[in-house]
């Protein structure tokens, strides 16, 4: 087992190596707030991740996101969101992550930040990991389990279609809450 990159002395919880992402076994999760009285749930359904860390402790973690596999159970809202108003899927059909940073907080919780490209628009992102376990599957492959949380606004990504209500306030809110859920494979 091998410390991830920090500045502090904690103990180390990631185990080193290339770690692929299992799509089949992970998870993208998003809400965001709709008439301001309830949350609309949505996920990915197509994305690939390496996650890797070194001997010495230091790590990196990418991600790809194919942005027309959105499923919010409701495909005619699924449609608008892969239409130019919000992803432009045909234009940008990839969301990507690269991690800039990743330092431990304590124990099995990570800080995590990189760049979140979205459309044609690049920012900073921070995301709270955690460490939920590593197993040996039944066939014999190595397995670490993480949960990611975050929070961005799609206006900072140019994702701005949005309408006003007559009762005061907006359609969508300003804040989406991401919930990644990851297995991923030790592999070379």
């Amino acid at each position: 087992m091998s410390q991830v990159y920090t500045e502090s002395t904690q103990a180390p919880t990631l185990p080193s190596g290339r770690w692929q992402v299992d799509p089949a076994h992970s998870s993208i999760e998003f809400g965001i707030k709709h008439l301001l009285i309830t949350t609309v749930k949505g996920k990915f359904g197509e994305f690939e991740g390496i996650i890797e860390v070194a001997e010495d402790g230091s790590a990196h973690a990418s991600a790809s996101v194919r942005s027309e596999s959105i499923d919010t159970h409701e495909p005619q809202r699924d449609g608008h969101l892969r239409s130019p108003d919000f992803f432009d899927a045909d234009r940008f059909p990839e969301i990507q992550f690269e991690s800039s940073r990743i330092e431990n907080v304590e124990g099995n919780r990570f800080r995590v930040r990189g760049d979140l490209s979205i459309r044609d628009a690049t920012q900073e992102l921070e995301l709270e990991a955690e460490l939920t376990g590593s197993a040996v599957d039944p066939w014999g492959n190595e397995r670490i389990g993480l949960v990611l949380r975050g929070q961005l606004n799609p206006n900072d990504y140019g994702v701005d279609w949005n309408q006003e209500l007559e009762s005061g306030g907006n359609l969508l809110g300003d804040r989406v809450d991401i919930v990644v859920d990851v297995s991923a494979l030790k592999g070379s």
